[in-house]
Formats: C-alpha cells, sequence, structure tokens
C-alpha cells in the first residue's frame, strides 16, 4: 500500500549529513499547490543546520504566495483582509466611510494589540480578553468593530487551513446594555420643531426647517437627502429618485456613491405639502443643475457638518434627543399607524428585511385594544349548570 502524502504545509522527517564545510538538512515539504518538494539548509552545526530548515518552514509559502500557516503572524491575515476591503470597495460593494472606520480601529487597537500573535494562538481566551480591554477602555462600538475585523482576518486563516475553526465564533457577545426603544416626533413635537427652527435665523441660513421636512416625508437618511439633485425630483409624477448617499471618503473629500444595497434603490411619492415646499426651492435656487440642499457654493453638503448643525439648533431640553434618524423613525411610524405593511414601510426606509424596519424604527408603544379584548376570559371559570337542570 503506498504512504499516505503529507498534509498540505508540513513536512516529513529530516535527515541530516555532514560535509567538509558544515552540516545539511534536508527534508521533503508538501507545498500549498499539492507539490512535495525537497527542502534543504546547511549550517555549521547539526542543530544549526535543523534550526534553519524548520524555520524556513514556518516561513515558507509556497508557489502560491499568499497562503498562511499556523505559525504566520495574525497581521498577515489582517494585510490580506484589508487587501480584499479595499478591492470591494473599489468595485463600489463596500463603502469607503465603513473603510475609514476599520481602518481607524485597525490601526489602532487591533494590530497593536494582536499583530504580533501567531495565527495559532489566536484563542478564544486571548480574543475574548482583548475585545474586553478595547471595551472597557474606548467603547462597545469600538469593540463590536475590532471583533469584527478579527473575524474577518481570521476567516482567510480557516480558508488556508492555518485554523480549524474561527475562535471569533466562540467568544461572548458584546452587549451595550437594554437598547432604547425607538422614539419618533409626534404630530405637535413635529410642529413645534419646524416652528423652532423657522424662528432661528442661524438654522432658516443653512436650510434646517425644508431639510426636516424633507426627511419626514420620505424617511430617506441624511446622506441621502443631501445626495437627491433636481434630476431626481419629477414634479409631474410627484416623486423623487432615492440611488445615491453622501459619504466623505478619504483621499477624495465628498463624494456622491450608490446606496448601501440594492433595496436602498428607489422611487419614493411625495405628499403635496412636500412637492409645494420643492416647487417653492425650484423656483428661487441658484443652482438648478445641482443638490436640492446644497452647500453655500452649490456643491455637496456634508453630512456631518448638517448633523451638527442639527445638534445645534435643537435647543434645551425639549429636543435634546432629536437626531437626524429621528426624522425616518418619526416617517416610518406614521406610515405604521396609517396601517401599512410592514414591507411597505420597508421599502419606503430602503431596508431588504421588514424585521429591520420593525426592530429598529417603528416607535409603537400602545398596544390594540383587540389584544385585551381576545384575553378577556382567559381566566373565567366555566358555567356550571343550576341544580335540578342535569337530567332536563
Amino acid at each position: 500500500m503506498p504512504r499516505p502524502p503529507l498534509d498540505i504545509g508540513t513536512y516529513g522527517k529530516i535527515r541530516c549529513s555532514q560535509t567538509e564545510s558544515g552540516w545539511i538538512a534536508v527534508a521533503n515539504y508538501r507545498d500549498f499547490d499539492g507539490k512535495t518538494r525537497p527542502v534543504l539548509r546547511r549550517g555549521k552545526t547539526k542543530p544549526e543546520a535543523e534550526r534553519r530548515l524548520k524555520k524556513a518552514f514556518t516561513e515558507r509559502k509556497g508557489p502560491v504566495g499568499d497562503s498562511l500557516t499556523p505559525d504566520s503572524r495574525f497581521k498577515e491575515a489582517l494585510e490580506m483582509w484589508q487587501a480584499k476591503f479595499q478591492k470591494l470597495v473599489d468595485m463600489g460593494k463596500r463603502s469607503p466611510s465603513s473603510l475609514d472606520t476599520y481602518w481607524s480601529v485597525l490601526g489602532r487597537h487591533v494590530l497593536p494589540g494582536l499583530g504580533e500573535l501567531r495565527i495559532r494562538e489566536m484563542s478564544v481566551a486571548r480574543i475574548d480578553a482583548f475585545l474586553g480591554t478595547v471595551w472597557r477602555s474606548v467603547g462597545v462600538d469600538s469593540a463590536k468593530t475590532a471583533r469584527s475585523v478579527i473575524s474577518g482576518a481570521l476567516r482567510i486563516a480557516v480558508r488556508d487551513k492555518a485554523l480549524d475553526t474561527n475562535p471569533v465564533r466562540d467568544t461572548d457577545p458584546l452587549e451595550s446594555g437594554r437598547k432604547k426603544s425607538p422614539r419618533a416626533l409626534t404630530r405637535e413635537e413635529r410642529l413645534l420643531w419646524l416652528d423652532m427652527l423657522e424662528s432661528d435665523p442661524v438654522a432658516v441660513r443653512k436650510d434646517l426647517p425644508d431639510l426636516s421636512r424633507f426627511m419626514m416625508a420620505t424617511g430617506v437618511r441624511i446622506g441621502e437627502s443631501l445626495a437627491v439633485y433636481w434630476d431626481d425630483v419629477d414634479f409631474v409624477a410627484g416623486t423623487v429618485d432615492v440611488n445615491y448617499t453622501v459619504i466623505r471618503a478619504k483621499g477624495l473629500g465628498l463624494i456622491r456613491k450608490s446606496t448601501k444595497t440594492e433595496a436602498g434603490e428607489r422611487t419614493l411619492p411625495l405628499p403635496r405639502w412636500a412637492l409645494d415646499m420643492l416647487r417653492r426651492r425650484r423656483e428661487v435656487t441658484l443652482f438648478p443643475d445641482g443638490p436640492v440642499f446644497p452647500n453655500s457654493l452649490g456643491g455637496l453638503r456634508d453630512p456631518s457638518n448638517t448633523r451638527r448643525d442639527l445638534r445645534k439648533a435643537r435647543g434645551g431640553d425639549e429636543f435634546a434627543w432629536v437626531t437626524s434618524h429621528v426624522f425616518r423613525k418619526t416617517a416610518a411610524t406614521i406610515l405604521d399607524d396609517a396601517g401599512l405593511s410592514a414591507r411597505v414601510v420597508a421599502d419606503q426606509l430602503g431596508h431588504a428585511r421588514p424585521s429591520m424596519t420593525q426592530d429598529t424604527y417603528l416607535a409603537r408603544k400602545v398596544v390594540d385594544r383587540k389584544a385585551a379584548d381576545a384575553l378577556e376570559g382567559a381566566l373565567d371559570r366555566p358555567e356550571q349548570d343550576e341544580p335540578g337542570e342535569a337530567g332536563s
């Protein structure tokens, strides 16, 4: 029976022999292309030759050039994951802003904390301890981002057979405490909010009243609202196309890119009051070929700066909780209260899954009275026959 082949990335028996100039150590190594090749190293002594040979096996990548081994540094897996993610961004399948977020956590936390470890040393306990440190020192959001980066790199290690399974799967969940229920603006709050903005010269100058109206009329994200151009508005059909969002990409500045997913590309009908607002703006705009909500020069407006403007405009405690996403939740809740299905609301918001819409965006606290009516008799005792009626 023929001898079974070596496993990929392993070597056979080391054979040593002495020469006039020192020692030779040689062994067969099965490379990552499946071929078995002899590998030889020299040394002045037998232990030195063996040590050099084993080191060569540890560092060996084989003809494929970029496969990982259990003894590869974790930073090598991170570099491969970076290259893969960058390619997805270049193809438009991932957001440049996500790239910046991952790169920041990678450089500040993951590489300094884990980069020099061998892949075989990436245990559940070690990753758990690292994520706990990031959580305590920076916060749960950064810890979750670090977890995603580590998991992505280790998936490549599993692919290359450097690990049997991804240890991140068995780490403890990162909980951020009780999740707050979604909160939307009531009718009275919506009117008060707009009155407050209209009476604030700075808010008016920064175009916040109409921007608030547009987001409540559509439920779009702030980046999507700032990416809408006049060409996207169809005044005859009464609709607006939402196909882009504004982000700030490192090295590029503000750019207009496609929405997160295919579900995010949508055409939304507009209520009459929103169309009236847009017509009024169209008549006075100085930039008819540009964004509906431009910056002072007619170009794209920065979502981060606009969020900051909203924070400054919201005043004291009454509206301290209001963010740009509250307008999105408000639109979703209005549609839900009107009896529209979760699928319709999800399509309005650009969600592929209605469950995402229901869990995150619908601010519903009052349960339908029909639920109580259905449970009304749950503990009623069955009626008993009057004496003498049983045999009648």
